[in-house]
């Protein structure tokens, strides 16, 4: 028995022609959208290569959906009022002028296009900032100037900052507290003007000047330099004495300016100075004078003498402590000399006459020349007509200056007088000295009584020449 096989289209099955058409629809539509994406993408790059994104800013301006060219063109249109504040204070209202944007800056602007680009057009919102090429000269130069002046001037009306410092004061190293105060700080401010964006309005952040504190280096420095001033100690050398003149005695209050100069007060100084002058001084002083014949007198200091200049030998000691100095010496004195000089300073034996000296007794009227402490030469002598209130003036004086010849000229008895001399040697500046006196006849030795000089100290012509030559400018002369 056999069996029939049954052919597929005989039951009525068909082939799946359907499947095949649905296949070929979804390929065209993937291709449209692929076709249609890529045009928009492409679209999209060629637009953005050629404009910004809708929210970007150059220098504050809006130039969303703009070229490069056209964005250059709207910088170059838009005023800057150049207003300028300091924090909600407005300093300067400027003059209104356009930005200096030119042709040469379109490269940049280009450049800000190309950093833009997103993969699709984007509206986030981006800021960019650009600087012309050509230089804003009313910017940078008359607006940065105005508000200097301006910050400067306002600095005036405002409270300075008070700086921490380190002063002497009664004798104490004190610190005192730094303050702050409403001032501006100019340079910071002028510096921060010059780092902000090209825009219309600059607002600055308030920058006040600080005050310097009390644990700033600068104050330690201070503090450091007048620990130092009071361990100094300067020598002071006055004729063959020194004195060791110690800071932390006389110096009670100091300071220390910005350039590290130290400044005292110098009224301890002053009074130690004098306190010293006392001691050395023989200015307008008696005299203690053992005399030929080895009696004790006192004399009074008169042409002879001198003094330490207080004020400025105070001012000596004081630049000598500011400076740092280790020693000085006495350098200024004064006296009764013709233009106020003193005489004596170098003689510290015989109670400041020292050993070279010419004595004259009236009462003797006789004269004695000592050198280093020898009498080299004795004569008698005439002085002043005691008779007419005409005496040599007693007291220490000094050899003015010596002349040969000279013409003594005066008047005597109210009557003009003109002698010519070979030697003259004045001590007083009333013109008291010693001279020959060849017109003399009478050399007794009362003649002075009734019979004696102007004043003068008359030597006999065959001596004088040896009490000329043994006289010397300066050397004291004691007249008893």
């Amino acid at each position: 028995m056999g069996y029939a096989v049954e052919s597929p289209l005989e039951n009525g099955f068909k082939p799946r022609r359907k499947s095949a058409s649905w296949f070929r629809s979804w390929k065209f539509i993937v291709s449209s959208i692929i076709i249609l994406t890529s045009i928009f993408c492409l679209a999209s790059y060629l637009y953005q290569i050629n404009h910004f994104n809708s929210n970007v800013f150059i220098n504050d301006i809006k130039v969303g959906g703009l070229s490069a060219e056209q964005a250059l063109r709207r910088l170059q249109s838009t005023v800057l009022k150049n207003e300028v504040y300091v924090g909600e204070q407005k300093i300067i209202d400027g003059i209104d002028t356009e930005m200096r944007f030119t042709e040469a800056d379109l490269p940049s602007f280009e450049k800000l296009l190309e950093e833009q680009m997103t993969i699709f057009p984007s509206s986030k919102e981006k800021t960019y900032t650009l600087t012309p090429t050509n230089d804003d000269q009313y910017r940078n130069i008359i607006l940065k100037y105005d508000l200097e002046q301006k910050l400067i001037s306002m600095n005036q009306d405002l409270t300075a900052p008070f700086n921490a410092n380190a002063i002497l004061e009664n004798g104490n190293i004190t610190i005192s507290k730094g303050y702050e105060g409403t001032q501006y700080d100019v340079s910071s401010l002028i510096k921060e003007f010059e780092t902000k964006e090209y825009i219309s309005t600059i607002s600055l952040d308030p920058v006040y000047l600080q005050p310097l504190r009390e644990d700033s280096q600068y104050v330690k420095d201070i503090q450091e330099k007048l620990q130092t001033l009071l361990q100094h100690t300067v020598n002071y050398q006055v004729q063959d004495q020194t004195y060791s003149l110690k800071a932390g005695e006389l110096i009670k209050n100091a300071s220390v300016s910005d350039d590290m100069k130290i400044t005292l007060d110098p009224f301890h100084i002053k009074n130690k100075i004098t306190e010293i002058n006392q001691a050395h001084s023989t200015l307008n002083k008696d005299f203690s004078f053992k005399t030929h014949s080895g009696a004790d007198i006192t004399v009074k200091g008169e042409g002879y003498g001198w003094a330490l200049d207080i004020e400025a030998e105070t001012s000596l000691i004081k630049e000598a402590f500011e400076a740092g100095n280790q020693s000085i010496s006495a350098s200024t004195v004064h006296g009764n000399g013709w233009s106020n000089e003193g005489y004596g300073y170098d003689a510290v034996t015989n109670d400041g006459i020292g050993d070279t000296y010419a004595e004259v007794s009236i009462k003797d009227q006789r004269m004695w020349l000592y050198k280093e402490g020898k009498m080299i030469f004795t004569t008698h002598v005439v002085t002043g007509k005691k008779s007419a209130g005409q005496d040599t003036e007693p007291g220490v004086w000094y050899i003015l200056y010596k002349r040969t010849p000279y013409t003594l000229t005066g008047t005597s008895a109210e009557n003009p007088y003109s002698i010519d001399v070979n030697y003259w040697a004045p001590f007083t500046n009333s013109g008291q000295g010693f001279h020959d006196a060849s017109w003399r006849s009478n050399w007794s030795g009362n003649a002075y009584l009734n019979a004696g000089s102007n004043g003068c100290v008359n030597v006999p012509p065959g001596v004088m020449k040896t009490v000329f030559e043994n006289l010397t400018v300066y050397q004291p002369v004691v007249i008893y």
